[in-house]
């Protein structure tokens, strides 16, 4: 943990894709709270924070979130993927043979 939190950024990315154990869903809170209004956390994620609860306990969640969200500038994003439209379009393609 000490490691992590030298950076003054620390980046999760794609929180939520697949769900976690209980061992995992207190790594990342233990992760928040030691980072909570100390450094900076870049999270991305498919989920809404709202729906963190169906990723882990839900008071876990809630004192996650919590902490994510108090102090943060949330950037919501909608559209198309870019690689999938990418990958549908032909760019970026090689063709096995």
């Amino acid at each position: 943990m000490t490691r992590v939190l030298r950076a003054d950024l620390v980046v999760i990315d794609d929180i939520g894709l697949l769900a976690v154990g209980t061992d995992a869903a207190e790594g990342l809170y233990r992760v928040v709270d030691a980072a909570y209004e100390k450094r900076s956390i870049a999270i991305s994620s498919n989920l809404h924070p709202a729906g963190f609860d169906e990723l882990m306990p839900k008071t876990l969640a809630t004192a996650t979130v919590d902490r994510l969200l108090h102090h943060a500038h949330v950037c919501q994003t909608s559209g198309d993927s870019v690689r999938l439209t990418q990958a549908l379009a032909g760019k970026g393609v090689t063709l096995l043979s």
